[in-house]
């Protein structure tokens, strides 16, 4: 990314709202803005088999396991407003398991660029597949979206829920309730 057209963008943006981007509180916000959305796209430029290298590990056994509540924090790619929520992940393993810091961060590659809920949701679970060479994966995300919220039709209290199951999780419908199951129950 370009930081300094950005910058330059950012200030054009604060003439076109009517704003002085001299006045004091402003004098810094181009170079802010820009930093930050240097952070909120960082997806674009990480890739996720950087992130799953060398953390891939012999499994013994087949057990279903599951990571719950990852946070999300996403940009919509309709109106550059946020989206945020909570994901869960659940895989039966094959031969192999992926270190459990890695599916967050792996939710954080993609959920760092511009998206749609749907997307993201099915980008993680094809990611996670692929990593894992998985019996099968579900991935479950639920998000409040600011688009929604701030402007538009202005529900505040609006939740869109959207998952992805690849595998055993897809065929299977035993399985998919179990993890279904799982991941609505609450922390002990």
């Amino acid at each position: 990314m370009n930081t300094e057209r950005v910058k330059q963008l950012v200030h054009e943006l604060l003439v076109e709202f009517g704003e002085d981007p001299k006045r004091e509180g402003l004098l810094e916000t181009p170079e802010r803005v820009a930093e930050a959305f240097g952070f909120l796209t960082s997806g674009y430029r990480t890739d996720p088999k950087d992130i799953i290298s060398g953390a891939l590990f012999k499994s013994e056994s087949n057990n279903m396991i599951i990571s719950r509540d990852i946070e999300v924090y996403s940009l919509c790619e309709h109106h550059m407003l946020p989206f945020y929520g909570r994901c869960h992940i659940g895989y039966i393993a094959s031969d192999k398991v992926i270190g459990l810091s890695k599916l967050s961060r792996i939710v954080d590659c993609y959920a760092r660029r511009l998206q749609i809920q749907e997307r993201l949701t099915a980008q993680i679970a094809h990611e996670v597949m692929g990593a894992t060479q998985a019996e099968g994966v579900g991935v479950v995300i639920e998000c409040r979206h600011l688009c929604t919220m701030m402007r538009g039709v202005e529900k505040q209290n609006s939740v869109m829920t959207t998952s992805s199951v690849l595998g055993s999780f897809h065929c299977d419908p035993a399985t998919r309730a179990e993890f279904l199951n799982l991941i609505n129950r609450h922390a002990a």
